[in-house]
């Protein structure tokens, strides 16, 4: 029986084996073993590993010995004006706007001052408005005056009344006009809308300054009327 039994599993193996080459699935299992076998990867370079170090630094044999430079805060000067003491919370609620024929007329008697003056010395002649006597107190010059007469930078000016009192204002260059200090010469003189000033500049850092009021005469005019 056992003869029998070997002799029947060995024709169902040749039966077997015949098929599968009827099928090539033994060249199939050949390829698809030799898909799924793993390619060795090629090997990465290493990179190499970089580690920190403290050294001390070499100094030259002419300032090896010498002490370490030491460091100090230096404050940069800017333009700037002392403080006077002015009446800080002026009344602007009864603001009284000149009319054109008033203005005009202040402009006329400012005129006449400017023309009696020395031509050696440059003058302009500003008609006040409200933003130069009240709230943001800034007075702009003539582009072209301070183009030919005035400072390149920024400078501390002095105004310089009829009574030969002296308010140093701030000069802005690049803004061709006065800011810091103005205010205080402003209220300082009561300047009211449409009153007419004369500047005249004396020398490069101060002007000499007369004023017309309106409807009124001039502080300054009348000696030279």
């Amino acid at each position: 029986m056992v003869a029998a039994y070997e002799e029947s599993r060995r024709k169902r193996m040749e039966e077997n084996k015949k098929r599968m080459e009827a099928l090539n699935l033994h060249h199939l299992s050949q390829s698809l073993h030799k898909s799924t076998s793993p390619k060795p990867s090629p090997s990465k370079p290493r990179t190499p590993i970089k580690y920190k170090e403290l050294v001390v630094v070499r100094r030259s044999g002419r300032v090896a010995n010498l002490p370490s430079p030491i460091y100090k805060q230096v404050l940069v000067d800017r333009v700037t004006i002392p403080r006077r003491s002015y009446n800080r919370h002026r009344d602007y609620s009864n603001r009284v706007y000149a009319s054109d024929e008033d203005r005009e007329e202040a402009m006329e008697k400012a005129l006449k001052i400017e023309s009696d003056l020395e031509s050696q010395y440059p003058t302009l002649i500003r008609s006040m408005l409200q933003s130069h006597v009240s709230g943001g107190f800034w007075l702009g010059l003539p582009v072209d005056f301070c183009r030919r007469n005035l400072p390149k930078q920024d400078e501390t000016i002095d105004l310089i009344d009829e009574d030969g009192n002296e308010y140093p204002t701030v000069y802005l260059a690049h803004k061709r006009g006065l800011s810091g200090g103005w205010r205080g010469f402003a209220i300082a003189h009561d300047l009211a809308d449409g009153d007419a000033l004369v500047f005249q500049l004396i020398n490069r850092t101060a002007f000499k300054v007369y004023v017309v009021r309106v409807n009124g005469l001039a502080e300054e005019g009348e000696q030279h009327e």
